[in-house]
């Protein structure tokens, strides 16, 4: 079967549509570099393992933003709540200082930029990485989590950031 597909690939537009129908909750990856705090918005963010605690993002390999995330060599994951889609767009422009007001957000040990308001935070060491097609996979050890018990995440489907709404 596998020769039946071999040297082919789906056109990159019709890729992206059909991606478009996976929701996706949103995270805001944070570092502190040498010129100050650093940070992108994430939908590709996962969990890999338990044992030991590994979670994974992708980033593309022509960010701007990714040496510099590389350089701290800890980060902080961001899981961003359900009314937080106007952080998520700040974070996810160019050309704008991410942390200036109206982002409230603290730095803490181990010298990592942790934004207020969110669902949880997680705090990593960069355990991995490998380039994988136009993008870098970051892996990152879980080394803390401060957990909001309450908050409800936001998705990111169809090019538009929306709440989750559980079932009853």
């Amino acid at each position: 079967m596998t020769e039946a597909i071999s040297g082919r690939a789906i056109d990159a537009q019709r890729f992206r549509r059909a991606l478009a129908l996976h929701a996706a909750g949103v995270v805001v990856i944070t570092a502190q570099c040498e010129e100050g705090p650093v940070g992108l918005t994430a939908t590709s963010f996962s969990s890999v393992s338990l044992e030991p605690p590994l979670v994974s993002f992708y980033v593309g390999r022509e960010s701007k933003t990714w040496p510099r995330l590389r350089e701290a060599g800890c980060f902080a994951v961001n899981v961003l709540a359900g009314d937080q889609a106007e952080l998520a767009a700040r974070f996810a422009s160019r050309g704008v200082d991410r942390f200036a007001a109206p982002t409230v957000w603290e730095l803490a040990p181990p010298g990592v930029p942790l934004l207020a308001g969110v669902s949880a935070h997680l705090v990593c060491a960069l355990h991995s990485t490998m380039d994988i097609g136009d993008h870098v996979l970051v892996v990152g050890l879980v080394a803390e989590a401060h957990i909001d018990p309450g908050g409800l995440p936001l998705l990111y489907h169809r090019g538009r950031f929306g709440h989750f709404v559980p079932h009853s």
